[in-house]
């Protein structure tokens, strides 16, 4: 993946050069790294639970995060044995041009379409939608009725205009940290909410009990389990900002450390809204737990919880579309422009690309209903190559002669447990979808 961090105020985009220190500290960096992993995928953990049982999801979010750790360990360990300070660059020191070009494609593909799922859910939040022909009002609308102002097309563009224009204008990854700090708050303001309700609902004796394991019966195939896993590896796919945050900072270690406590919360997140949202919808759990949610409004503080849960939820992807747009944009100026002058020094090449990646996000939102079949395709192929096959795939070729014999047998067996659940997943949603 591609994004300068350099050191000046005003460059902030990687270039060629390794920078000096910016001297970010790992607060900061916590922050940005946890913002970058929790985003719509937070709301599809609970259904990971319903398919795979309690240990087994709890097992996975463990391995898959540990794993994390890993990928993360080799990308910083080549970044700094090698001249290069983007994740194309590790890729293209190892294997040319055409590793770059896989990196950039997968970091555009993977970050184009997750910015354009925001901005649908966010749409669907503030003004509703029309599923199969059905009335789904959305917040405003409940609220002050439906007028052309609360419209879906005129309020999602609203927030791209006077909110998300300035955050993405911002040519530094640690001038995030604030607005990344409130994304992380409201997401454990949505596991406090689902913890409250959830425990109300236990005393009450209204909750159905967990399953520990998955159940298979004839409607259900062992096959099917696997396709929990890509929603898993999203979840915790963060690599593309790995390199703008990371050389921000004085040493490898601080942002090693800044990704485990990254890692570590992020992961007690997910276990915590998929236990408690278990608990609390049980077998009519959704594979988006939002619209479990907006069916549970039977009394006047369902509805205010509702509400709240979703406000905070939509204000949460607004605060992370800046970071998943930072590594998006650097990666296609550093695609398109290989041999120009460091993007954050340009100007008008900079809005140019902040505008146009904007207008294409904002046009895809409004006039595409539903793209979730695409997301969790990119899950079993772009994130997962971004996160493990080509971290393991670059100690395995390991140009500087740094890799150990247990770096180069955990690489073997990341690519392999890769390869093997991705298409496995992918082969279990197309059968799925075609029966």
């Amino acid at each position: 993946m591609s994004s300068s961090a350099i050191t000046s105020a005003n460059a902030p985009l990687l270039g060629e050069n390794k920078p000096p220190a910016k001297h970010t500290s790992v607060s900061s960096a916590v922050f940005n790294v946890s913002t970058s992993i929790i985003g719509a995928g937070i709301m599809s953990i609970p259904a990971t639970l319903k398919v795979l049982g309690v240990i087994p999801a709890f097992m996975l979010i463990v391995i898959i995060a540990w794993l994390a750790d890993i990928s993360v360990e080799f990308l910083m360990r080549y970044t700094h044995a090698g001249k290069s300070t983007t994740y194309a660059g590790v890729m293209k020191e190892s294997f040319g041009r055409i590793g770059s070009v896989l990196v950039q494609l997968c970091v555009i593909t993977n970050n184009l379409g997750c910015l354009i799922i925001y901005l649908i859910i966010i749409g669907d939040v503030l003004s509703g939608n029309l599923p199969e022909g059905s009335v789904h009002l959305g917040v405003l609308q409940e609220w002050f009725g439906i007028h052309w102002w609360n419209s879906r097309a005129f309020s999602i563009l609203f927030i791209v205009a006077f909110v998300m224009l300035p955050l993405v204008s911002f040519r530094r990854v640690d001038a995030l940290r604030f607005s990344s700090a409130l994304a992380v708050f409201l997401a454990v303001l949505f596991v406090s909410i689902s913890s409250v309700m959830a425990i109300d609902a236990l005393i009450e004796g209204k909750t159905e009990t967990p399953r520990l394991l998955p159940y298979l019966d004839s409607n259900a195939s062992f096959f099917d389990l696997f396709t929990a896993v890509p929603v898993i590896v999203t979840a915790f796919t963060f690599h593309f900002n790995v390199h703008p945050i990371g050389l921000e900072m004085d040493k490898p270690s601080d942002m090693m450390k800044a990704v485990r406590i990254s890692l570590i919360l992020c992961g007690t997140i997910y276990f915590t809204v998929g236990i408690f949202g278990y608990l609390l919808f049980g077998e009519s759990i959704m594979p988006d737990i939002l619209v479990n949610f907006d069916q549970n409004s039977g009394s006047a503080l369902g509805s205010l919880l509702n509400d709240v849960v979703r406000l905070s939820y939509a204000l949460h992807l607004v605060l992370v579309f800046p970071l998943l747009n930072f590594s998006l944009r650097a990666n296609i100026d550093e695609f398109l422009f290989t041999s120009r002058p460091i993007l954050a020094k340009d100007n008008t090449r900079f809005m140019s690309l902040t505008l146009i990646l904007l207008a294409i996000c904002y046009l895809a939102a409004i006039a595409i209903p539903n793209i979730w079949y695409f997301f969790e395709f990119m899950g079993s192929t772009s994130a997962v190559s971004l996160a493990f096959v080509f971290p393991g795939a670059i100690a395995l070729r390991d140009v500087h002669g740094i890799s150990t014999s247990r770096d180069r047998i955990v690489s073997a067996v990341m690519i392999i447990l890769a390869a093997v659940t991705s298409v496995i997943a992918i082969s279990s949603n197309i059968y799925s979808f075609f029966t």
